[in-house]
């Protein structure tokens, strides 16, 4: 059952900070901006009418922001709202709170229940904040890696996690097993050490294939011994099992992750990361404000010229205007033929164009380039780098609040900048004031 937000009551508590606080700090301008009670008439079809009140929209998707916005954890925002009264107010409270907001798993079940459909909305709500700013017709398009929070996989790791989850899984359900080989396990652990050395590889190798031996010894011995509901439980497991234990390092569609096994290897050619392990994800900016107006998070590992398409059919969702030309990098070769929009790469000049059509395809090239610190702000500011949401849901999910975090904050930005100014004027006409004043006085003595 959905409840209401203190801010839509008229009543204020004794512990009142709406008149304490300033009113032109951005974060609560932006909450005066933002259209909370749309976003709660979108979002307000995930909740059913009967059971506990549920935590309002407002607070659980102003959270949420928060924690995009000021690259905190579950865990650390719900403690900072509890400090901050800037954000008890951004999130709808009229009178200062002592109390933690939620649990942070609350933010967990939050997103689990509007899912990537109620971020997309969120999403929109930051991009229609800047007005005919994101109605640009040209955009800036790239794309970049998600990565997961998992560890450097190899194939030693892999085949001990699964040694550890079997003798966990029959320590779970009593089976009496004939041998655990936990001592065994931690000398070829030791001896996997250093594997690219090359006095050391012919023994990390033989450690390697020891511990997939190991690992098919306890798997058969479970197939043998666990109950079959619990082997239909399991049979998804045990089937990645397998599959990890048999893939060799020229197979494709590798197992990199027990927890994530969907994400795959991509290599962009970095000096100083020459693979990443997650998800690509496509970027979408207007060409002079540079606001996101498009992304998309792709499952598959798929040519950067394959992408093109998702990442506009994104932008064309959030405006009113479609994109009429889109300006990519030569790793989009190929993607004119995929999309109906104008797209320009850095590519010789054609001999049936202008001066005029060569300069404008010149400029355009050359401001393609300002895609790329929008993608360094969302990775090292907005949580990109290193996506903890789990699945392929959780990597839209992350991509979608980080744009909208960009879009909040280049919004607060030009709301500051727009309050300075017009403070500085309001100071430069005291000053003039005072120092004719002073001129007049000096006449008349």
């Amino acid at each position: 059952m959905r409840t209401n937000s203190p801010a839509d009551t008229p009543q204020t508590g004794f512990f009142d900070i709406l008149s304490q606080l300033d009113h032109s700090d951005p974060l609560l301008a932006l909450g005066r901006e933002i259209n909370w009670n749309r976003l709660e008439q979108t979002l307000s079809v995930h909740y059913s009418n009967q059971g506990r009140a549920a935590l309002p929209i407002r607070l659980m998707s102003g959270l949420l922001i928060l924690k995009q916005l000021y690259d905190l954890s579950d865990e650390n925002v719900v403690v900072q709202w509890k400090l901050n009264p800037y954000y008890q107010v951004f999130c709808g409270e009229t009178s200062f709170q002592t109390k933690l907001p939620c649990h942070s798993t609350e933010l967990v079940k939050f997103r689990q229940r509007i899912g990537e459909h109620g971020v997309k909305q969120i999403f929109a709500l930051s991009v229609s904040l800047h007005g005919d700013a994101a109605e640009e017709s040209t955009v800036l398009v790239d794309t970049s890696v998600q990565e997961k929070a998992i560890t450097y996989p190899t194939d030693t790791k892999l085949a001990i996690k699964i040694i550890n989850r079997l003798n966990k899984l029959a320590k779970t359900h009593g089976i009496n097993q004939r041998r655990t080989f936990v001592k065994e396990v931690k000398e070829l652990r030791v001896a996997s050490r250093f594997f690219r050395h090359a006095r050391r590889r012919a023994k990390a190798k033989k450690a390697l294939k020891r511990l997939r031996t190991i690992a098919g010894v306890l798997l058969r011995e479970l197939q043998r011994k666990l109950p079959e509901a619990i082997l239909t439980k399991e049979a998804e497991n045990f089937a990645l099992y397998e599959r990890v234990l048999t893939q060799q390092p020229k197979d494709k569609n590798k197992i990199y992750s027990l927890h994530e096994p969907d994400i795959y290897c991509v290599g962009k050619g970095k000096d100083h990361k020459p693979y990443e392990y997650g998800r690509k994800a496509s970027v979408a900016a207007t060409l002079n404000s540079q606001v996101i107006v498009g992304v998309a998070s792709h499952d598959k590992h798929e040519h950067d010229s394959k992408t093109l398409k998702a990442a506009l059919d994104s932008a064309n969702e959030n405006r009113t205007t479609p994109v009429s030309t889109a300006v990519v990098d030569r790793g989009y070769k190929g993607c004119k033929r995929k999309v109906e929009a104008e797209v320009i790469l850095p590519s010789a000049p054609l001999k049936r164009d202008n001066e005029q059509v060569r300069q404008r395809k010149r400029k355009l090239c050359q401001k393609r380039s300002a895609i790329e610190p929008i993608i360094g702000h969302l990775k090292h500011d907005y949580r990109l780098s290193r996506n903890w949401l789990k699945g392929s849901e959780g990597d839209a999910i992350n991509l979608l609040m980080a744009a909208s975090a960009w879009n909040f904050k280049k919004w607060m930005t030009a709301f500051f900048l727009f309050e300075f100014r017009g403070q500085f004027y309001v100071l430069w006409m005291k000053i003039d004031d005072q120092q004719e004043n002073s001129l007049v006085l000096a006449r008349l003595t």
